[in-house]
C-alpha cells in the first residue's frame, strides 16, 4: 500500500481529490492545506506520494518538494503554464482542468513503481561492516583451531547457534570469542 498525502490550499479541493482516489481504490493517509502539515505527515512514513496544488497556505510546491525525503514523490496539479516551471524538478505534473482517469492512471503507475522499488530494496543483500566481518572470521578461526573444524563447519556452527538463540551472526561470533 502506498501512503498518499493530499495537500491543497483549499480544504474542499483536497477533500474532492481524496474522494476521487478513495472511490478508485486508493487509500489516502492524510488531507491538509499547508506544506508544514504535509511534512509532519511525511515524517510518519518511509515513502509515499504527495499530491498537491501549486500554491499551499504557507509555501509553493517547489519548496515542499525540496523538503521531502528521498522515498517520496510529488504530483502537482496546476495550469499548463505553471507546470512548465516545475517540470524539470522531478515533480509529476497534471494539467488543470483535471481528467479523473489521468489522475488515477498516474497515481496507479507511481504506486506500482514504489512497490517495485520496495521489493528491490528488500531483496538486496545486506552488506556487513568491516568490523563485523573481522569478528565473524575471528570466531570461525577460533572454532577451527580449538575444535578442529573446517571453515564451512565453523560457519554452519555460528549460523545454527545464532538461529537457535535468536541472535545475529555477529552477536553469536562475539559470544564465542568472549567464552573461549
Amino acid at each position: 500500500m502506498t501512503n498518499i498525502i493530499v495537500a491543497f490550499g483549499k480544504i474542499e479541493d483536497a477533500k474532492s481529490i481524496k474522494n476521487v482516489l478513495v472511490k478508485n481504490g486508493f487509500s489516502v493517509a492524510a488531507v491538509c492545506t499547508s506544506g508544514a502539515q504535509a511534512l509532519s505527515y511525511v515524517d510518519e512514513f518511509h515513502d509515499g506520494i504527495v499530491i498537491c496544488g501549486y500554491r499551499l497556505v504557507d509555501m509553493i510546491c517547489l519548496e515542499l518538494k525540496e523538503n521531502l525525503p528521498d522515498g517520496f514523490e510529488m504530483v502537482t496539479m496546476a495550469s499548463q503554464r505553471v507546470l512548465s516551471e516545475v517540470s524539470a524538478t522531478g515533480i509529476v505534473g497534471l494539467a488543470m482542468p483535471l481528467k479523473v482517469h489521468e489522475l488515477i492512471n498516474t497515481i496507479g503507475m507511481m504506486s506500482q513503481n514504489m512497490v517495485r522499488r520496495r521489493k528491490k530494496l528488500r531483496e538486496k543483500p545486506k552488506v556487513r561492516s568491516e568490523q563485523d566481518t573481522i569478528t565473524i572470521n575471528a570466531a570461525k578461526a577460533l572454532l577451527m583451531e580449538r575444535n578442529h573444524m573446517t571453515e564451512e563447519e565453523a560457519h554452519r556452527y555460528l549460523q545454527k547457534h545464532s538461529m537457535d538463540n535468536g541472535t545475529s551472526l555477529v552477536e553469536t561470533a562475539q559470544m564465542v570469542l568472549s567464552i573461549m
